[in-house]
């Protein structure tokens, strides 16, 4: 077996994954058997000593001489083929989203969506098992257990959101991709003496009472290829508002880019004439 010849660049790399803590055990242990290759000891004495066999010392040797870094992390594997296409997971949650439980439940549920006694189908999913409409509801909600939660009535609902995470996921050419979203009642408030700094032996002092300056609202367009955001800051926050922070971003965008807005469903962002604003570029 041909020396493993590390550059002191990859050796510090290397030592970093091989005392992580936070890493997988799986990461640290390769990072460290990669540097006992480059330490010049042979694949049967790093064996010996971490206690694994011979074959995963190759193993990990190889997949690092080949593939640097990056070979220390498992392939995918190419698992079993999806059973439900997109269109059918998009039925069931439409479904789901747009009918309600003939028994008086207020939603729908993975055992309430059983097949009921002499039923063709299932009441919403056309066809799914019970375990897959369960991982598709999983899916399809927040990874806590939230206090509430809300439906969305939008019949386009799904087709909404495979388009705006399109937008982030792969922007397309020759067009500028922006998340705008404003920030409403931020409270301009000043202490009414000044702040004492922290020194030793006492924390930093502030008054308990302040002085109110009114209220301020900030527009924010966050382009998503380059992390760039344009601002503007506006007394009130209406539609006349939005609609001028609408003709800054006009001005700031090059006239051969068209232009894709994320917005959520505030009100402001419905009014007809923030809409014929949007649809003329």
């Amino acid at each position: 077996m041909p020396p493993l010849l590390l550059s002191d660049v990859e050796v510090q790399q290397l030592q970093a994954l091989a005392s992580s803590r936070s890493l997988p055990h799986s990461i640290v242990q390769r990072a460290q058997i990669v540097l006992a290759c480059g330490a010049g000891e042979t694949n049967t004495a790093i064996a010996k000593r971490m206690g694994l066999s011979g074959m995963t010392v190759g193993k990990w040797r190889k997949r690092y001489r080949e593939l640097g870094l990056e070979g220390l992390h498992d392939e995918l594997r190419p698992g079993r083929p999806r059973t439900y296409e997109d269109d059918k997971v998009a039925e069931v949650i439409n479904r789901a989203l747009q009918t309600k439980p003939t028994d008086g439940s207020t939603q729908w549920s993975a055992r309430s969506s059983l097949l009921p006694p002499g039923s063709p189908k299932p009441p919403f999913t056309a066809g799914c098992r019970p375990s897959q409409s369960s991982r598709t509801g999983r899916s399809h909600t927040a990874p806590r257990k939230p206090d509430g939660y809300k439906l969305s009535t939008d019949p386009f609902f799904v087709e909404k959101v495979r388009d705006i995470v399109g937008l982030y996921l792969n922007p397309p050419d020759k067009a500028m991709v922006l998340c705008v979203d404003e920030k409403t009642q931020i409270q301009a408030l000043d202490r009414t003496q000044p702040l004492l700094p922290m020194g030793l032996g006492y924390v930093e002092g502030v008054t308990h009472d302040y002085i109110r300056h009114g209220t301020t609202t900030l527009f924010a367009a966050l382009d998503v290829a380059t992390g760039e955001v344009l601002t503007q800051r506006r007394p009130r926050h209406r539609h006349q508002a939005f609609l001028g922070f609408l003709r800054q971003i006009e001005k700031s965008v090059p006239e051969d880019l068209d232009v894709h807005l994320i917005v959520d469903n505030y009100c402001t962002h419905k009014h007809a004439l923030d809409r014929r604003s949007s649809a003329q570029r």
